[in-house]
């Protein structure tokens, strides 16, 4: 699991160079294409060493109090105990909508960050379930690989809007270029979110059913976070969707296709057949 993590971190590297050297291509022509080729080493760089703090940015967190859950810190100690792993740091952003996400460089920089809906709607055993599902993530390690597809997908739509405003038309067919990398780029950055498997959500789920004992008390809490998605406003930022616990942004049938998290449905079906 460490290598094949390795492995897909580097060639999301190399896929955001490409991506960006080509979006360089379309806003400047050919001259451009070196110093977006720098842009994209200088950006590598900063996922790496700096993607968390960059998520906790974007998800508009900040260090969890004590006195805000009193629970909640020493559940996260006694979990990591029994996973094995270093206590996370814990934040806590204020949106509404309950969700959850990990976060980290490797277990010893481990973060969990849950949202003030989150501790609003649950009980103290379904939050716990999440804790665990978070602190699984940390355990295998695939917080990085998700961490830098999430900022690197909230990079490349932004540079390719920017291209749309900025780039240069003399250029014989930038005008229509600069409109395709719109669409296009976007999809590359939802396509390098989706190159985070499915099954690492099955991975963290029965790791929290096995830490806790309660299988149910995670899928209970699937079951509500899926069901307010529906009832309030969105107000996460749309490169997370692949870090949350559930995604925050619902749609029909054609955008499963592309969903970056299995049906909440498949997952406590699973939960349910567990022997813990």
């Amino acid at each position: 699991m460490k290598y094949a993590n390795i492995f897909k971190t580097g060639l999301l590297f190399t896929v955001l160079t490409l991506i960006l050297m080509g979006i360089g291509y379309f806003v400047g022509g050919s001259n451009a294409v070196l110093p977006f080729f720098l842009i994209s080493l200088v950006m590598n760089l900063m996922g790496y060493w700096f993607s968390s703090k960059i998520a906790l940015t974007m998800a508009r967190a900040r260090p969890l109090q004590p006195a805000e859950a009193p629970y909640l810190e020493s559940q996260t100690r006694e979990l990591a105990d029994r996973m094995g792993i270093p206590v996370p740091a814990l934040y806590v952003s204020d949106d509404p909508q309950p969700n959850a996400f990990a976060t980290g460089r490797n277990p010893k920089n481990g973060v969990v960050c849950v949202t003030r809906g989150l501790l609003n709607l649950l009980t103290e055993e379904e939050v716990r379930g999440v804790l665990a599902h978070e602190l699984g993530h940390i355990k295998s390690r695939d917080v990085l690989l998700s961490t830098l597809a999430a900022v690197m997908a909230g990079a490349i739509s932004y540079l390719a809007h920017m291209g749309f405003y900025f780039g240069n038309d003399d250029h014989e067919g930038h005008s229509s270029g600069n409109f395709l990398m719109v669409i296009l780029a976007p999809i590359a950055a939802l396509l390098i979110q989706m190159a985070i498997s499915r099954s690492r959500e099955y991975s963290a789920d029965e790791a929290a059913a096995r830490a806790t004992k309660q299988p149910m008390a995670l899928g209970n809490a699937l079951m509500k976070i899926e069901s307010y998605a529906h009832q309030l406003p969105v107000s996460a930022n749309p490169a997370l969707s692949s870090l949350y616990i559930q995604n925050p942004f619902k749609g029909g049938k054609m955008l499963e296709w592309f969903s970056t998290h299995p049906p909440t449905e498949k997952r406590v079906a699973r939960l349910k057949s567990l022997e813990v």
